[in-house]
Order: structure tokens, then C-alpha cells, then sequence
């Protein structure tokens, strides 16, 4: 029988980004976005807080861009300032490159095995289904869903109890299944 697990964001992520007031690294996005039109042109931003001074930060979303060729449902959404609409435009690696910005998504997803009826078995096999693109070590969610060390998910991979597709050492953030005889 497949067990489904799914890797699920509880909050925004952490945005890595350099203070230029106090040179800390890390901001927080709390949805709010910021919109200016000069004449047909709009340019938009999405604003983080330092979260050791309080500064702000302007990620841009949209730069001289013609009205006419912004959805109406997207600058709807920017205006009531949307946390889903940030939550989303976070995960657009465009947007991350052009503001030169990485994200920490440490604290800020959990895992949902679905009961723990799964571990009593002799082989399970598991789906992992990633809600948000949030990388992650396939050993640590392995080890978290099964109630196991990741010294003992390591073992278990080089005795070839624990198979996958896919490479488990290194991040994740794709879709993967795995099998694990016990």
C-alpha cells in the first residue's frame, strides 16, 4: 500500500538579502506590496522587513511594465496585498534571480505523514509530494516521518533497505517515492 506524504509550508519563508542599514541578512515578507504608475507604465514591488532593524526592502515584481499588459487579477491582488500572491512570486526563481535574493525556509514547513500507522509494517512505500518548491534533505524527512535517526535512514541506505529513484543525500524539492524494508 502507498503512503502519502506531503511536505507543506506553514509560513513565508526567510529572505536572504543583505541590510543596508545594519547588515544583517535576513527579511521577512509579510505580504504587503507596493505599487506606483507613472503615466501607462507601472512599476510594482513586493517589501520585506529586516528583521533585526525593522528596514525596508523593495523586491521588484514588475518594472515599467505597460498597464495594458498586466492581468487585472494580478494588480487586484497587489493592491489588497495578498500573502498568497507573495507566497507565489517568493517561489519564482525569475523574480529571486533578478533581485539577486535567496530564500531560508528553515522553521517554516512540516511534514504531513498522515498517521503513524505505517511504521509497524515490513515495507512501506511512500509518496512524497512537495506543496511548495521548499528544499529539503530527503534523509531528514524520512527520518521525521518514520521516527528514525538520520544516522540509522544513512545505514539503511548503504545496506540497500531504503531504495529510492532518485539521490537522497543532497536537497530535494521535487516530487520522489521510496521503499523501505525493514
Amino acid at each position: 500500500m502507498l503512503n502519502s506524504w506531503v511536505v507543506m509550508p506553514t509560513c513565508l519563508p526567510t529572505v536572504l538579502l543583505r541590510c543596508h542599514t545594519c547588515s544583517s541578512e535576513r527579511f521577512r515578507a509579510n505580504g504587503k506590496f507596493r505599487v506606483n504608475a507613472n503615466h501607462k507604465l507601472l512599476d510594482a514591488w513586493l517589501l520585506v522587513l529586516c528583521t533585526v532593524c525593522g528596514d525596508t526592502a523593495k523586491l521588484t515584481v514588475l518594472e515599467r511594465t505597460n498597464v495594458r499588459s498586466v492581468r487585472p487579477e494580478l494588480l487586484d491582488r497587489m493592491h489588497d496585498n495578498d500573502p498568497g500572491l507573495a507566497a507565489e512570486l517568493l517561489q519564482d526563481p525569475v523574480l529571486r534571480r533578478r533581485n539577486r535574493i535567496a530564500l531560508d525556509w528553515a522553521g517554516a514547513w512540516r511534514l504531513d505523514t498522515g498517521g503513524s500507522d505505517h511504521l509497524d509494517r515490513e515495507v512501506i512505500d511512500v509518496s512524497v509530494r512537495f506543496a511548495a518548491r521548499i528544499p529539503v534533505r530527503p534523509v531528514r524527512l524520512i527520518a521525521e516521518g518514520c521516527g528514525l535517526s538520520r544516522a540509522e535512514v544513512e545505514r539503511l541506505i548503504t545496506e540497500g533497505r531504503l531504495v529510492s529513484a532518485v539521490r537522497l543525500s543532497g536537497k530535494l524539492s521535487d516530487d520522489f517515492t521510496f521503499t523501505l524494508k525493514r
